[in-house]
């Protein structure tokens, strides 16, 4: 007789700390899903159940509604971060567009030093010029001669390095023996440049 009261005082202080503070379902309470009871899938309860493991007809009226409340407060946390990351990933496909490319702004660069309007000296944009204005599709043939006369106020160790450059691909061109039209485009463009800066 005394087996069966300490059982039954057990069970009373389990349900007491359960009232009391803790959320969290004993582990007494922890059994195999009863296959009877996850047939509702619209229950709030069974959308949790399955990782939790539990027959939810052993436990109390009060450890439900506990469950319960935990339960939605996990869907809401779940629903609220979803959502945040669908509105980051919205803002992002929003500014990506806005963003010009390195050869937008470098032909900019180049567009407003042929103005002479505003125009300031940027190292980046003078040495992607520099890096691509041989090939016709990053800088086009209306653009190349602004490029020609950009070159012609080059000094100094960036003058130098151009042409040694400029040399360096003729050479390559000319052990190249394809006449592609893109290479021969890119050839004359050489030859303008050593022209040039010669």
């Amino acid at each position: 007789m005394a087996k069966n009261k300490t059982k039954s005082s057990e069970k009373k202080e389990i349900k007491k700390t359960i009232s009391e503070s803790s959320v969290e379902v004993p582990k007494a309470k922890k059994k195999k899903l009863n296959p009877k009871v996850s047939e509702d899938p619209d229950s709030l309860i069974y959308k949790k159940e399955d990782q939790n493991n539990l027959n939810i007809e052993d436990l109390t009226p009060e450890e439900r509604r506990v469950l319960e409340r935990k339960l939605k407060k996990e869907r809401k946390k779940e629903e609220k971060k979803l959502k945040k990351e669908k509105e980051g990933l919205d803002e992002e496909k929003k500014e990506e567009p806005s963003k010009p490319s390195a050869a937008d702004l470098a032909l900019q660069y180049l567009e407003s030093w042929s103005k002479k309007h505003e125009w300031k000296f940027q190292k980046t944009r003078q040495t992607w010029l520099l890096m691509n204005m041989y090939d016709q599709e990053k800088v086009p043939d209306k653009y190349f001669q602004i490029v020609l006369d950009y070159l012609g106020g080059l000094k100094g160790s960036a003058r130098e390095t151009t042409i040694q450059k400029a040399e360096a691909y003729m050479k390559e061109c000319d052990s190249d023996e394809t006449q592609e039209e893109a290479n021969s485009q890119r050839r004359e463009r050489i030859r303008e440049v050593l022209q040039l800066l010669s």
